[in-house]
């Protein structure tokens, strides 16, 4: 299988897009203090013979390319991105495959049930996730997320309402929930 990767410009700061001709694998801000390990493991993971690679392959991943992609989910990224941040966008439908454990893959799931501009408690994801006692798992899940805005890890807050636990900056996720809500 053919993966691209691209560095997209944001508001925000530069992302990370790693994608399969099918899916978008990986999203993450290129000053993430997690990238170089997330990319890392995930080339590690496109190695192994399950995924049709050859294990003496040392990485799979092309080098990166800054702003244009002839791959068609690369460019979908991009587009949906640029009307996300232009409020034309509220949802995303990108095909999405996050490499996570099973219980990883339910609270990104979860994350994906909390509609834009809303925010939830770290123990109401947990009850999207049908694991009300998870809660501080939920959070460790939250922050191994490896798409970044699209699985929307910066709606969930503290039980009182605090922002609190976002992996990229408290900075990043004001400013995601304050964009949210602005209506255009």
């Amino acid at each position: 299988m053919n993966y691209s990767q691209i560095i997209i410009p944001s508001p925000i700061g530069e992302l990370i897009a790693v994608a399969s001709p099918t899916h978008l694998m990986m999203l993450e801000f290129a000053d993430s203090p997690w990238l170089e390990g997330k990319l890392s493991s995930f080339a590690k993971e496109l190695s192994r013979s399950d995924w049709g690679f050859d294990s003496d392959i040392k990485s799979p991943l092309p080098p990166f390319t800054k702003g244009v992609s002839e791959n068609p989910i690369i460019q979908k990224t991009i587009l949906e991105l640029s009307e996300y941040f232009a409020w034309t966008r509220k949802n995303f439908d990108i095909p999405l495959a996050p490499k996570g454990t099973d219980f990883q893959k339910s609270a990104w799931q979860a994350l994906e049930k909390i509609p834009y501009g809303e925010t939830r408690s770290y123990k109401e994801e947990a009850i999207l996730a049908s694991n009300s006692r998870a809660v501080r798992a939920i959070g460790g899940a939250n922050n191994k997320n490896p798409i970044v805005i699209i699985i929307p890890c910066h709606r969930v807050i503290g039980a009182d309402g605090s922002l609190v636990g976002y992996g990229w900056g408290i900075k990043r996720k004001i400013w995601l929930i304050e964009h949210e809500k602005k209506i255009n």
